[in-house]
């Protein structure tokens, strides 16, 4: 931690103690459905794309799969994207067997 904290060039208290008037309600516009269907999410200068990432040609599925734990536990140790290299894997075992 810095020795010396660097001083807020606000008057905090003086923020806390206001109340918004109606007047100042009055002012602002009301956000409307296409207003947010509009909206945009920047990070870091860049625009963030909201919901899951196209499928492409080769659109996955969502099932239920029942692993034993320490197959689970050892993918997971890989760290992110470790559903993608099961998904990685089992499709290079597929090739395996349609091959055959």
């Amino acid at each position: 931690m810095p020795a010396k904290k660097r001083a807020i060039k606000s008057d905090l208290k003086r923020v806390e103690r206001h109340r918004i008037s109606a007047s100042e309600y009055d002012d602002a516009p009301e956000i409307t459905d296409e207003m947010l269907g509009r909206a945009q999410i920047v990070k870091g200068g860049k625009v963030v794309q909201r919901g899951r990432p196209p499928l492409g040609d080769q659109p996955k599925t969502a099932i239920t799969l029942r692993l034993d734990k320490t197959v689970l536990a050892a993918y997971r140790a890989t760290g992110l994207g470790w559903q993608s290299r099961i998904n990685a894997d089992l499709a290079k075992t597929a090739k395996k067997l349609k091959a055959s």
